[in-house]
């Protein structure tokens, strides 16, 4: 048996996922609306995380406060031994304060954040980095191996959130570029569909160029299933981890403002922002 708590766009793929698999889960979420789609998949949907009793609970939350709230009711519930992995992308150093909290109960925190969006979670591929204890991954292991394709110890508790911070601001700042980038090449009179295939092909490729641009930019689907707010989230973590390791960031700052200063909303897919930069115009008026 496995705990998900979480249901959103992320936990619920992870959901269908583990269902598809044929593995039973208990499933919790605030949202009676989501503890019924659970209900409807398979899962058995209970009220509240202290009905999660199982040895490997599989977290998917927006922030820290929400993490907080579900293991105030999780951990005094959970059997010795059991691992929580954490699929949220949280600050580092709350993610060592969950660790300690949950240890000091016999119980292991992996903070363990996810590269690869809702359609990555429903097809088995998703990328996750790990922070915490390595026995406690190797228990959670056989039951992680269902969602994510690869599986890197990158440390310590805290490291795994490190990792996907510098991961999301690398990503926020390569949209940022490749929209440039391609404005340019546009206005020079080279469209991105004769552009992205020399860039793919030679040293200046990235995700942004070789994934978001043709899947979600050129076709104009917007659906990865990833807000705005929520790379904005994950990059003012970043923006928030450098300051507090004396880690100058110009480059990325950069990009970061062009991502805070967009008209974009927080609600909307978080690759309208780079089809923003692109299709903005210069103070003449031309493209």
């Amino acid at each position: 048996m496995i705990g998900l708590i979480g249901l959103g766009q992320m936990g619920g793929a992870m959901l269908r996922r583990l269902r598809a698999e044929g593995r039973p889960v208990l499933a919790f979420d605030l949202d009676p609306r989501l503890r019924r789609m659970a209900a409807e998949a398979g899962a058995t949907a209970v009220d509240s995380p202290a009905d999660i009793i199982a040895a490997v609970v599989l977290l998917s939350l927006p922030q820290a406060t929400a993490v907080s709230a579900v293991l105030d009711k999780l951990l005094p519930v959970l059997p010795p031994g059991a691992v929580i992995a954490d699929t949220s992308t949280l600050e580092p150093a709350a993610a060592r304060g969950f660790a300690a909290d949950a240890a000091r109960v016999g119980i292991a925190y992996l903070d363990a954040p996810v590269s690869g969006g809702p359609a990555g979670a429903a097809s088995g591929k998703l990328a996750m980095m790990v922070g915490g204890d390595a026995a406690a991954l190797d228990r959670a292991t056989p039951f992680l191996s269902f969602l994510a394709a690869v599986i890197v110890h990158v440390g310590a508790s805290g490291a795994g959130q490190v990792a996907k911070l510098a991961n999301n601001l690398l990503v926020a700042t390569h949209l940022a570029a490749a929209a440039e980038a391609l404005r340019m090449a546009a206005a020079a009179g080279v469209p991105p569909a004769a552009l992205l295939p020399v860039l793919n092909a030679a040293s200046g490729r990235s995700a942004a160029t070789e994934v978001n641009w043709p899947r979600w930019i050129e076709t104009g689907a917007f659906d990865s299933g990833f807000t705005a707010g929520l790379m904005r989230k994950d990059v003012r973590l970043a923006l928030g981890l450098a300051a507090d390791s004396g880690t100058p960031l110009s480059v990325c700052a950069a990009a970061a403002a062009a991502w805070e200063t967009s008209p974009i909303a927080d609600a909307e897919e978080f690759n309208r922002v780079a089809a923003a930069i692109f299709a903005q115009r210069s103070p003449s008026g031309e493209r």
